[in-house]
């Protein structure tokens, strides 16, 4: 079997915020997207999320302050935490993301952008 070449993945991804699964580990899913703009207030009852970042900058606004994770950083988003992640202007972001199978994107909240079955690239 081949390594995975992660770069050569995102550009498949065709809309902002559509996270595709990429692998699996432990019950893990393993995710990534293409992210610009704002993304919907949730929480995640249940799991944390980790969030990594493959270019650009990605910040996650909680309700007392501001995360901001460059690329080559990372951040873990506890399970509960109210968190709301968003771009600078109309900058696209590179992210990957870890949390327990069939988590959704949203959270404890269903919007239009809640993707119930991530496709698998």
């Amino acid at each position: 079997m081949l390594a995975t070449d992660i770069l050569s993945k995102f550009p498949l991804i065709k809309d902002y915020w559509h996270p595709h699964i990429i692998g699996e580990l432990n019950g893990q899913d393993v995710k990534i997207a293409r992210v610009c703009g704002s993304f919907d207030w949730h929480n995640h009852p249940a799991e944390d999320e980790l969030f990594i970042v493959w270019k650009g900058t990605l910040f996650i606004e909680l309700e007392d302050k501001t995360i901001e994770i460059p690329t080559g950083h990372m951040h873990i988003i506890p399970k509960g935490q109210l968190h709301r992640p968003f771009t600078k202007e109309e900058e696209e972001v590179w992210i990957m993301m870890m949390e327990p199978a069939g988590t959704l994107n949203t959270g404890d909240r269903q919007t239009d952008k809640t993707v119930a079955n991530p496709p698998r690239l």
